[in-house]
This record gives C-alpha cells, structure tokens and sequence, in this order.
C-alpha cells in the first residue's frame, strides 16, 4: 500500500500550526514534520471582536511560509481549519478572503461540536489505549483558548458532551481588564470554574462514577511534557498533577516562562489552565489522568485518513453521535419505543431507495439523528412541537456534526408538521461567503426536503405509536414503493396518515407508496 502525504493546518486562537503527515494502512497516521508560529487572534477577538489588520498581515505571511513548505513536500492534499477567534470575529469573511487571496489557501471556520471531535478522533486514533481507557467511566476534558469541553464515557460509548464557555485565553484576557495582581487571581479563576463546574456536576455527573480523565488542549501539552519527564509516562495519579498544579501556582508568569521555556503568552496561561484541570480532577474524583499530548492537526488527519479509508479506527465514531442525539432525546422524554421503531423505519426507507435520493452516509445519519429528536419539542409544549423541537436542535450542540449539518436536522424535523416551504427555509450558515462549503443552498434545501419526505413517511407508520409496522417489508417496484406488514388487526389510522404523507413522497422522488397487509391465517 502506497503512502500518502498530508498537510493539516490549525488556524488557531493563540498559534497558526502546519503538520505534515505520512498515512498508510500498514503503519497508520505518522507525523514527520511540524510548525508553529504564536499569533494571538483570540485577543483581537475576544476584546474588540475583530481581528485588526496588522495581524491578518502576519498570518497570511505565516501561512505563505506553510505554502511553502507544503509544495516542498509536494503535497496534493491539504486541509485548513479555523476555530473560535476566526469564528467569533465580526470580520470573519474579509480575513478569510485575505488569506485565499495571498496564498491559496481554502480555511474552513468548523463549528465547537466539529473541533471537539477532531480532537476526540485525534485520542481515539491511539487506537488500543483508548478503547481500553473508555470501556470503564471516563472523562475527556478538553481546555481550549475560548472554552472547555467536558466528554462522558461508559462502556466505550459516549454518553454526553457538553460545552462550558471557560477558555485559558478568555479567562486571561478577563483577569487583564480587572487589573488584579497575581495573588487575586488565583481566587478568582478558581471561583470561576467552581461556579461553572457545579452546574455541570448537577447535571450530568450525579452518581455516576469516573475513575479516568484525559486531558486534552494546549495547556495540558506543556503539563504533559513536564510530568512525562518526571514520571517517565503520560499517565499520572491525580495525587502527582496536584503536586504540580500546586508547584505552578506558587509561581509568577515571568518565573513560569523562565523554568519552562515558555513564550510569554504561554505563560501566562498554565495558571489557569492548571486550576481548570485540578478543579476537574477533583469534582469527578479521577484516579489516572491520561495525557495522549494530541494537537488539532491529528485530529485533521484522523480524519482524513479515516474518510479516505487510509486508516482503520475500531472505535465507532457514528455511534457516539447517535448515543448523543439519544441522550438528548431521553432528557426531552421523548417516547423511547416510538424513537425506536423510528430508527429503523426512516432507515429501512433510506435503504430501500439508494438508487432514488441519491444520497450517501452523511445524510443517512442526519436523518437518522432526525428520527431520534422529532418529538423533543413535546417537553415544552405539544402544541407547535415540530416548531419546538427545531429550537431545541438549533440550541444544543451535537458533537461531530457541523453548523450547517444540524441546521439541516433542525429543519426536517420542523418540516415534519409543517407545509414544505422550497424558497423560504431557514439556513443561518452563510454558504455563498464560505468557500470551503460544497453546496448550493438550493441543494440543501433539496437535501431538506428528501429528507422530510422520509421522516414523514416513517412516522406515519407508527402513527399510533404502537409498532404496528415494525416488522414490515419495503421494495421499489413499478414507479411504487410498497410497503407489506403483517400485523393481523386495524391499521385505519395508519393508512390514513400514510396517504397524506405520500403526496409529497410521491413529489419528491416520483414514486407512490403503498401499504400492503398480509394477514395471517
């Protein structure tokens, strides 16, 4: 098997990053070269909420050099990704144009959801250690610039994820304009992440019993290489990491930056980083924290590598962000038999006309994730619960999916009691300024509507919410799809909601669905 080379590129809240990666089935993902250059877009970002032009200036100079040095490897392949400080800028778009003006370069703004996963595929792809790690309580805690993302585990699933707006660099650019000495400051952050971890705790933790951290985020890789040397692993009890954590505090920035060889934005940030972490280690009572020392590019060629079948991942990603959709729906009380029997109906339709939609996995599990949340909306209201649910998808992150991917979801589950409306669905993703965006927004909205056409069908036949479909046959015969049950007594309502849903099947992809019952004898 051939290797290929790979360029990821991070455009980051503190750093602009370039790692250049060699992938093979044989020897998996290996990274042989790697740069980075400290720019602090997140300070313009976080403070005035634009990125000035002196350093637009300096990353187009820096990612001309990454041009370089990746038509020196040369490099076909490539992908560029921008997280919080480009996402949050009110200037987003002209710096974005910038950088493909002077250099060539494509930068796709990926949402948290997106980010956060990139980094759990980078964990996951030390393919045996993590497989191993998650099968007992788990809990990856990923501290970024902006935020922190907190990730639950049990028996190598995901159980949920949730996102905290506590960043390294957002809590140092606070503390800046409160004008504290260093001795304050300690205090306060430690406030900070008390307030917000309790919520979480409330929430999500209860009796559940997590034995295992991962760490993960920039300002755990200095921890990292610090306790490595000094315990020889990247695994550490959580007795030792407070031992450093209290070793740090005791510390100026300035002392920081000198004993660890640190820039002086680096600096400034293992502080808090350090209390986000013990706070973390303490409030779950972890045992053995790992830190696997993963950076966003190997998530960005974990998934490369993984789209492109270069590499092969045990673990299942797909069914962690269904066992997210799932969880979601359960804290909704959504009607667990119906969600169930939605699954496979919408599924088994999907399947059944491959040669129809010309769709392919990613919309086989948005819509899937569709089935799963439709009747979320119900918890606030029965009445407009489509209108709801569509609310409810749009506020809650769902890990691994982007922006417009949950826009998408949002949609066909609002579309499901309301009248299709082809030139006036809601997209908030800006398609026509995104340059990494390979579709239209005629073609999502026709993506929407072959989707809602699916979800409707199978709905309708479990429109008593009794299963009375649930073993059925589907096949496309004769411009006709057919669906055959049999289950022996009245299906009047079902039929009745199958018709009225089949007209816009039928307009959809032209073809009429039927039911057929065989009733035994």
């Amino acid at each position: 098997m051939a290797v290929k080379l790979f360029a990821a590129i991070d455009v980051g809240s503190l750093e602009l990053e370039l790692g250049i990666y060699e992938i093979s089935q044989k020897t998996g993902i290996r990274k042989i070269d790697h740069l980075r250059h400290t720019l602090a877009l997140g300070r313009d970002t976080y403070n005035d909420g634009k990125i000035s032009y002196e350093l637009m200036d300096e990353m187009c100079r820096v990612l001309e050099d990454f041009v370089r040095v990746i038509r020196s490897y040369k490099i076909e392949d490539y992908r560029a990704y921008a997280t919080s400080a480009m996402r949050e800028a009110k200037n987003s778009q002209i710096a974005l144009d910038h950088i493909h003006v002077r250099t060539g370069l494509v930068v796709k703004v990926i949402s948290n959801a997106e980010l956060r996963f990139l980094l759990y595929k980078a964990v996951a792809a030390r393919d045996v250690d993590f497989h191993k790690v998650v099968q007992k309580g788990t809990a990856l805690i990923d501290v970024g610039f902006g935020s922190t993302q907190i990730s639950l585990f049990d028996k190598g699933t995901l159980i949920s994820t949730q996102n905290i707006f506590l960043g390294v660099l957002r809590i140092v650019e606070m503390l800046a304009h409160l004008q504290i000495d260093a001795k304050q400051a300690a205090g306060i952050i430690e406030e900070l992440v008390d307030n917000e971890f309790h919520a979480y705790k409330k929430m999500y933790l209860k009796d559940r019993e997590v034995k295992n951290l991962i760490c993960a985020g920039e300002s755990i890789l200095v921890m990292a290489k610090r306790l490595a040397e000094r315990q020889g692993t990247d695994r550490v009890t959580a007795a030792q990491f407070g031992e450093f954590h209290d070793r740090i505090l005791k510390m100026s920035t300035d002392e920081i930056e000198e004993a660890y060889e640190l820039s002086t934005e680096y600096a400034a940030m293992m502080i808090p980083g350090a209390i986000i972490y013990k706070r973390m280690i303490d409030l779950i009572g972890a045992e053995t924290i790992w830190i696997p020392s993963v950076r966003l590019c190997d998530g960005i060629a974990a998934e490369y590598a993984q789209e492109l079948k270069l590499a092969k991942f045990s673990h299942d990603f797909n069914n962690d962000i269904l066992s997210t959709a799932r969880n979601m729906a359960k804290r909704y009380k959504a009607h667990t038999v119906h969600i169930q029997t939605m699954e496979k109906l919408v599924l088994q339709i999907f399947d059944t006309m491959k040669k129809y939609h010309g769709l392919g996995p990613k919309e086989r599990l948005l819509l899937q994730i569709a089935a799963i949340l439709h009747t979320c909306g119900k918890y606030i209201s029965i009445l407009r619960s489509s209108e709801n649910s569509y609310r409810i998808i749009m506020s809650t992150e769902i890990i691994g999916l982007s922006y417009l991917e949950r826009e998408i979801v949002a949609n066909v589950v609002r579309y499901n009691h309301k009248a299709f409306d082809y030139k006036n669905v809601e997209l908030e993703a800006d398609l026509a300024a995104d340059r990494s965006a390979n579709i239209s927004k005629n073609e999502v909205t026709i993506v929407i509507a072959k989707l809602t056409a699916m979800l409707r069908l199978a709905n309708s036949l479990d429109r008593t919410h009794l299963q009375k479909f649930a073993d059925c046959r589907m096949a496309v015969k004769d411009g006709t799809l057919t669906v055959t049950c049999t289950y022996p007594g009245d299906i009047t309502l079902e039929r009745a909601a199958f018709n009225e849903k089949g007209d816009f099947f039928e307009e959809i992809f032209g073809l009429r669905p039927v039911i057929k019952q065989k009733r035994g004898i």
